[in-house]
């Protein structure tokens, strides 16, 4: 007696159209998933060919249910990709899902309608597989549900466009703002740099003007005290005229010192530093730790950098004399060895601190000052602070120095 050979698992395209029975359920099974849905549906044989399609996947594609009916669907709609490239039915996932009994989910694809026009659409395949009484596996067909996101993909390209166009307005107006910042910064130095000409200038013309008038006047009176020697009265009187013109000479040279110190200009920054330091320790009666170590080869900075890091370093020690009430004060100014000198400055007290808002308030503009004279240079200006635990400043700044020959 002969038997019937057995079915395969997974049968080729080229395998018989199913049994009477299954061809009832493939039946049973499309109903179901057609009235569970109000996408575009269709069901494809073995061969590819159309054995239903729901009425919204005919509207999507233009053909009547009819018209579709018994047509391989990857020829009618699925023949062509975007670019205009054929799409061969071998790569088409469709015929992957009853080909391999794997399902597919494409998000981004293309199907084209009967009048020749295309559309965007989302679409899942699945295999439609009835299991044999000997356990075995027998695939029927596929069914694919499709979605037209033609409009979903026109407000994405559009919600794209407003984003590059939003990216590229906050890009100009970024370059805008940096720019403006960059000239406002030049200026900024310029302006420093023409205060401090004529912060010398003045200093200059003090000394010079004023200072030998006092010493000139100072030597007169001098002069005449000798012959009143004997008329008390008169003597006593250029006396103290004598110590008037001293306290005169005296303020006429702190006013001096505070528009442009000499020491600067003559003895280079880090003696400056060292004397600004020595005067603040003084003047403000404080315990102090100060280490200063300039390493070998390094000049002292272009004189509009050293008088812009002289005038940051003097706004601090002033900010913890008149502010912080401290009791000492820690002083560390370092910097590294050529060719790419940095320097490094670090003042700490231990004074009543204030709060990062405080530090940060667009209202402490000696603060913002000091930024700015840093930034200028490349430089980078830091204050941390606690209420009660005193005040660190930190300056690091690299600069424009000259080695020394070797």
């Amino acid at each position: 007696m002969c038997t019937a050979p057995a079915q395969s698992s997974v049968p080729s395209t080229a395998d018989p159209a199913p049994s009477p029975r299954g061809a009832q359920l493939w039946r049973e099974r499309l109903d179901l998933i057609v009235e569970s849905t109000g996408e575009g549906m269709f069901g494809v044989d073995m061969q590819g060919n159309c054995i239903f399609i729901n009425r919204a996947a005919a509207q999507m594609t233009g053909y009547t249910q009819d018209e579709a009916l018994h047509r391989n669907m990857h020829q009618l709609i699925h023949h062509t990709h975007k670019d205009g490239r054929h799409y061969p039915v071998e790569e088409c996932p469709i015929f992957h899902a009853f080909s391999h009994g794997l399902p597919c989910h494409i998000e981004d694809e293309v199907l084209w309608r009967k009048d020749g026009t295309s559309f965007q659409a989302e679409y899942t395949s699945h295999p439609i597989i009835e299991r044999l009484p000997d356990g075995q596996e027998l695939i029927l067909g596929a069914v694919a549900t499709i979605k037209d996101i033609t409009e979903r993909k026109q407000a994405e390209a559009m919600l794209k466009r407003a984003r590059d166009e939003l990216e590229l307005r906050v890009k100009e107006r970024t370059t805008e703002l940096s720019s403006a910042l960059a000239d406002l910064r030049q200026l900024t130095a310029y302006l420093e740099t023409v205060r401090e000409s004529e912060r010398t200038r003045i200093a200059r013309e003090i000394h010079d003007e004023l200072g030998s008038l006092l010493v000139a006047l100072k030597m007169d009176v001098n002069w005449l005290g000798k012959r009143l020697e004997d008329r008390a009265a008169l003597a006593d009187k250029c006396q103290g005229m004598g110590k008037l013109i001293d306290t005169a000479v005296d303020n006429v040279g702190r006013i001096i010192t505070d528009l442009r110190p000499s020491i600067l200009d003559h003895q280079g920054l880090w003696a400056a530093l060292s004397w600004q330091a020595q005067e603040i320790i003084k003047s403000a009666e404080l315990q102090s730790d100060i280490q200063m170590h300039i390493a070998a080869g390094v000049e002292t900075p272009e004189r509009s950098q050293a008088t812009a890091v002289f005038r940051i370093f003097q706004e601090i020690l002033s900010n913890v004399a008149r502010h912080a009430r401290a009791r000492s004060i820690h002083i560390r100014v370092l910097v590294d060895p050529p060719p790419n000198p940095v320097l490094y400055i670090e003042v700490r007290d231990d004074g009543v601190g204030a709060t990062r808002e405080e530090l940060n308030s667009p209202q402490s503009y000696g603060v913002a000052g000091m930024r700015e004279r840093a930034a200028h240079f490349g430089g980078k200006l830091s204050i941390d602070g606690l209420p009660g635990q005193g005040t660190s400043v930190k300056l690091v700044m690299p600069l424009l120095t000259e080695v020394h020959a070797l």
